[in-house]
């Protein structure tokens, strides 16, 4: 009896270790931002789903002396607000034919108000996430590292 409750605990153990392996590969969570160009650590984006469609929301600017900072050049409904609290991914969701990516939606770069089309892509079992911004059939990459 013992023998067949240390095999159903093994067996329950690997599930859950792979169901939480498989839950991190996913974009939602906290993320820490790093400049392409630069390769300095800019912020904290927080990544939250609701009904299937992915949004992502700036916690945090890394840099003391940009706390204050306002998105001066967006053009929509963003314009003048503050950074710190500012949507920047909008409507991402599921790719039908791939899923191990998450597009549809929208990014806006707050330093130069600009907004591009979506792609994310967790790395490394989740550990980075790779976000892709589209304008045309140009791009730009950033690769971000989990926090949490």
């Amino acid at each position: 009896m013992n023998k067949k409750i240390a095999i159903a605990f093994a067996a329950f153990a690997a599930f859950v270790f792979h169901a939480a392996a498989w839950a991190q590969a996913t974009p939602v969570g906290l993320w820490k931002t790093i400049d392409d160009e630069s390769k300095a650590e800019k912020s904290l984006v927080r990544i939250s789903e609701a009904g299937g469609v992915l949004t992502g929301r700036i916690e945090k600017i890394l840099d003391p002396a940009k706390q204050d900072e306002v998105c001066d050049k967006c053009t929509d409904e963003r314009k003048g607000k503050p950074i710190v609290g500012l949507t920047i991914i909008r409507n991402a969701r599921h790719d039908v034919d791939d899923r191990s990516v998450w597009v549809g939606g929208d990014i806006t770069d707050p330093n130069n108000g600009k907004t591009y089309r979506l792609r994310l892509k967790p790395l490394d079992g989740g550990k980075q996430l790779e976000v892709r911004g589209y304008i045309g059939p140009f791009f730009r990459n950033q690769t971000w590292i989990r926090v949490e």
